[in-house]
């Protein structure tokens, strides 16, 4: 597939999106579209409930038992910190450490004894920040998306997000509560510090004592990254260095996610 056939598909996309959100058309569309960016065997778009405190199957083509998986456990998986991020994009299985999948029972119990070898899991996010669902997709064998594929579905993240939020009025108010590793949770006026999601994950690796490139290999980002996340948390807190920043992560109760 060339890279203007997946670009052509991404339009097809953001149009069953749009349909999606204003309610003229399923999630299933928006899912039929995606298959002309990549192929794939199993793919689902799940809305997260905070009142049921799981997810909700808008449309999907998994079995039932890895349907249940993600509506009610995967929010639970431990590598499910590791996606929940607004600033990390989606995390594929081929690029994912063999120790994360080790850990993981969605990997072990689920997706490997579907034959699963490759594909995507991306968290969905508001344009506030706020969790709304969760895109799966699922490859059987040795097939690997090209790199512009990969490319689009990053860029069509904010158009799947829009199609899994709620079209009550009402917005999702609780994240699935992940611990500091992993939390995007409330909004800014209610994070402490008015620190982002980031910098309160990076301020709970530095409780630990840990040194940017630990902090670096434990979220997926580069150092320079982590530097800068913790010039913006002193500069917030108006703090002096990094260890008064790790006592106030401790007087907070911000300890990094196991």
């Amino acid at each position: 597939m060339s890279a203007a056939d997946i670009l052509e598909a991404a339009v097809r996309v953001r149009a069953a999106a749009r349909n999606a959100t204003s309610g003229t058309a399923g999630a299933d569309a928006v899912l039929t579209a995606l298959s002309g960016v990549m192929e794939y065997d199993h793919a689902s778009l799940s809305r997260w409930d905070p009142v049921r405190r799981r997810h909700t199957t808008l449309a999907g083509s998994y079995p039932a038992g890895a349907t249940r998986y993600i509506e009610t456990r995967l929010h639970r998986d431990p590598m499910f910190p590791v996606l929940h991020s607004p600033a990390r994009g989606g995390l594929w299985l081929g690029d994912a450490p063999r120790h994360l999948l080790a850990a993981s029972p969605g990997f072990q119990d689920v997706l490997d004894p579907l034959g699963i070898e490759d594909g995507v899991a991306q968290c969905l996010f508001d344009p506030e920040g706020r969790y709304v669902g969760m895109l799966n997709v699922s490859v059987r064998g040795p097939r690997r998306a090209s790199d512009p594929a990969r490319a689009v579905l990053t860029l069509l993240t904010e158009a799947l997000a829009s199609a899994v939020a709620p079209r009550t009025g009402t917005r999702p108010e609780r994240a699935p509560d992940t611990g500091a590793h992993g939390s995007a949770g409330p909004s800014p006026s209610r994070r402490p510090g008015g620190l982002s999601p980031r910098e309160l994950q990076v301020l709970a690796e530095l409780s630990a004592g840990r040194t940017n490139r630990e902090i670096a290999e434990r979220l997926y980002v580069t150092p320079r990254t982590v530097g800068t996340h913790v010039e913006h948390i002193l500069a917030k807190l108006d703090l002096p260095n990094r260890a008064a920043a790790a006592a106030r992560a401790a007087a907070w109760g911000i300890e990094p996610a196991r």
